[in-house]
C-alpha cells in the first residue's frame, strides 16, 4: 500500500499548478538579496520550471546609469509558496560579482555624462 501511496503522490506532485506568479517570485527574490547582500545585487525575470516545481530568478549584478553587467547567481522560489527554496551560496555570488566588476569597471566608474 505504501508504494501505491508514492505513486500517487508522485503523479499529485507533476499536476500541481503554480499558485504564486513570476511578480511574488521576483518579489521573494529581491526579499532575499536585501536581506543576504548589499544593494547592487537585483532579480532578474523569473522563468518557470514546472517540472522542479520552482522558479528560477536570476541574480543580476546592477549599476545605476548603466544597469545589469551581468548573472551572479540564482535563487528558486517555490511555485506554490512565496518563499526561497534554495540559493546560489552568498559568497559565491560576491565572487561572481568581483569578476564582473573588474570586467566591466571602465563602465561602472565613467563619468556621469
Amino acid at each position: 500500500m505504501a508504494k501505491s501511496m508514492s505513486n500517487t503522490e508522485g503523479a499529485m506532485a507533476t499536476t500541481i499548478a503554480p499558485t504564486i506568479t513570476a511578480l511574488q517570485a521576483l518579489a521573494a527574490a529581491n526579499l532575499f538579496l536585501s536581506n543576504h547582500l548589499p544593494d547592487r545585487f537585483m532579480a532578474g525575470p523569473p522563468s518557470l520550471d514546472l517540472p522542479a516545481q520552482v522558479w528560477r530568478v536570476p541574480v543580476l549584478l546592477a549599476y545605476p546609469i548603466i544597469g545589469p553587467v551581468g548573472q551572479t547567481g540564482e535563487i528558486l522560489v517555490s511555485v506554490t509558496a512565496e518563499e526561497v527554496v534554495s540559493s546560489t551560496p552568498i559568497e559565491e555570488m560576491k565572487v561572481a560579482a568581483r569578476t564582473l566588476y573588474e570586467q566591466h569597471r571602465n563602465a561602472i566608474e565613467a563619468p556621469v555624462p
